[in-house]
């Protein structure tokens, strides 16, 4: 029997203009300014559709200076997607503008790694850095979620439906994942933040927040034996996302791109 193919979306939410000598190590604070994009992802087809992470609340973002464009949840009706119906959302990690929606998915089951949820519970939120990203109340939506029956909780790399899986991506968290997706054009890799940039991809530039450097690294490596090209590899947070890819439709240009169509580069 042949594996499913999906369609992959991006829509942008939100936005922000930093530097790289605040977005990478070692970049150069006297550079120019950098722009990052927050998107959610849709996985979809004629039996199944698996949203990628819920994104940050509107409080939570303006509050830490990133602009909000558009709800993230609300933004899925941009392609006919209603969040409240929908079945299956993939946590790629616990950071604040990946998983600040969680009520807003009200029949969902969450997908997260093992790892990721023990982090944020355990012994290292006790440190304000290592906490900074995360969000105490979504921490506590997530774990009535546990007790609700609604997590779905992975160890590694796993299949999660027949041509969707996820991948365990260490490095900026314990338990981040990227997902792989077939499509008509070959598996598509979304890195989420195992890759913030192309960047990080094609040169290993390692984005400033992490909590291993050497496996946000080995990560990069990974990336690409996942994809069959660097034109698989779709990275977190690069607003040149929305300009290689074509638009779902000509009014949603610089909203929503489609994944499993070529890129232009």
């Amino acid at each position: 029997m042949a594996t499913p193919e999906y369609e992959i979306y991006a829509i942008k939410y939100g936005d922000r203009v930093g530097t790289r000598g605040t977005i990478f190590m070692h970049g150069d604070p006297h550079e120019g300014p950098l722009g990052m994009d927050y998107f959610v992802w849709v996985i979809r087809n004629d039996e199944r559709t698996i949203v990628v992470d819920v994104g940050y609340n509107q409080a939570e973002g303006e509050g830490r200076g990133r602009s909000f464009l558009r709800c993230p949840a609300e933004s899925l009706k941009l392609i006919g997607v209603d969040a409240a119906a929908v079945q299956d959302v993939i946590i790629t990690h616990m950071h604040y503008d990946h998983s600040g929606n969680l009520g807003l998915f009200p029949k969902a089951t969450f997908h997260m790694q093992d790892s990721e949820m023990a982090y944020v519970t355990g012994r290292a939120m006790t440190h304000k850095p290592l906490r900074h990203s995360f969000v105490l109340s979504e921490v506590h939506e997530m774990v009535s979620a546990v007790y609700g029956d609604r997590v779905e909780f992975h160890d590694g790399d796993e299949e999660i439906a027949p041509g969707v899986s996820v991948h365990h991506m260490p490095g900026h968290t314990p338990g981040l994942q990227s997902v792989r997706v077939n499509t008509k054009r070959g598996p598509v890799v979304v890195a989420s933040d195992a890759a913030h940039y192309y960047e990080s991809i094609t040169d290993g530039s390692p984005f400033m927040n992490h909590e291993s450097l050497f496996k946000m690294l080995e990560g990069f490596r990974r990336l690409r034996k996942l994809a069959p090209s660097d034109q698989h590899i779709v990275p977190g947070h690069d607003p040149i996302v929305l300009q290689r890819y074509p638009a779902a439709s000509p009014e949603l240009e610089g909203i929503v791109a489609r994944l499993d169509l070529a890129p232009s580069e």
